[in-house]
């Protein structure tokens, strides 16, 4: 499961709540920390989301 951080991070990283993917500098600034660490929620988010117990879970919801 997806912190509720990282959740945020890729909404925000992605623009799925708006439409407005946002930079690694503009959610740096939202959460006030480096671009870096940003991108590295992020890794770990899409890392966790690329599991196969989670691909799984994920394709039955799009089905």
């Amino acid at each position: 499961t997806l912190t509720e951080r990282e959740q945020k991070v890729l909404r925000l990283r992605f623009g799925l709540d708006d439409g407005r993917a946002r930079t690694l500098e503009e959610v740096g600034k939202e959460f006030n920390v480096t671009r870096e660490r940003i991108r590295q929620i992020e890794a770990k988010a899409l890392r966790k989301l690329r599991h196969p117990s989670r691909s799984r879970k994920l394709k039955e919801f799009l089905e």
